[in-house]
């Protein structure tokens, strides 16, 4: 059975609803890998995640989802370098140690260095859809958000309330869309895209996130019918949810004029068949 996991947030002008749930980190989410890299705190508001040479650390939710408003309160480690990656998203890969294949997956992922976020969809595919940004802040100096609002007609990826990426559904016109239930993680490791060496006498690097309430509809692990996460008694999948607003849109084509510095749309070779169909959202 779906159920609502509730956390009060704020879309842009559109009104969000909450059932005032826990918050609490115990509540939505679980351990899940880095031993003692991993730290939360005994009220269950803050959870910090450590890399230094010996590993990582990592957490994710304790359920699947086939729609929802994802979001994090998350701050990057002060020490910066090349090489290491902070990360929130959502993925239908299981967690069984096995490299990663074909998959639906939707990607924050913040470097080490020069405040640069990159954003990536895999569309039950290797994914190559990167939309890379210089924030136009420091992510390390303060918590903000991030959230991930994916309902049947688009998914939308926010920093602080405004929308930067809009990845809308084209099924109709023979692409992909995630049609699995996926569930959260959240992560720092080293990346070789993230730039090399890594700087490891600055080690260690700390991780912080707060806020873990979701607004979500459960499915089962591994699940391929998520028709029921549609439902409109879900507030995400209300009409004014279908569409960026005119406000929202403008946020949006501002801040990419201005701070992203690569779109894999931009280029023959990377550009995918979604890049024509969603050319209102790309623009320079």
């Amino acid at each position: 059975m779906d159920f609502i996991i509730a956390l009060t947030i704020i879309l842009g002008v559109l009104p969000m609803k909450s059932n005032g749930a826990n918050n609490s980190f115990g509540q939505y989410y679980t351990y899940l890998w880095g031993t003692d890299h991993f730290w939360v705190d005994p009220q269950g508001t803050e959870v910090q995640l450590k890399m230094d040479k010996q590993s990582g650390a990592g957490f994710k939710s304790k359920s699947d989802f086939g729609s929802g408003s994802f979001l994090i309160k998350l701050k990057t480690p002060d020490k910066k370098t090349k090489g290491i990656v902070t990360s929130f998203y959502l993925t239908s890969d299981p967690d069984d140690g096995k490299p990663a294949g074909n998959h639906f997956e939707l990607d924050f992922e913040f470097w080490g260095v020069d405040n640069r976020l990159q954003t990536n969809v895999f569309n039950n595919d290797g994914g190559n859809r990167e939309q890379r940004f210089h924030l136009w802040f420091d992510p390390s100096k303060d918590f903000h958000t991030y959230q991930i609002i994916w309902n049947s007609h688009q998914i939308v990826f926010m920093v602080d309330n405004i929308p930067i990426r809009v990845f809308k559904n084209n099924t109709a016109k023979g692409v992909t869309f995630p049609n699995k239930s996926m569930h959260v993680e959240a992560s720092i490791w080293n990346a070789p895209f993230a730039g090399s060496p890594v700087t490891w006498s600055q080690a260690p690097f700390i991780a912080h996130y707060r806020d873990f309430g979701l607004d979500a509809c459960s499915a089962p692990a591994g699940s391929e019918d998520i028709s029921h996460c549609s439902s409109q008694r879900y507030f995400w999948n209300k009409p004014e949810y279908w569409e960026l607003s005119a406000e929202q849109r403008q946020k949006m084509n501002r801040h990419r004029k201005s701070y992203m510095f690569y779109d894999y749309c931009a280029s023959k070779t990377t550009r995918k068949p979604e890049c024509s169909l969603n050319e209102q959202f790309v623009e320079k």
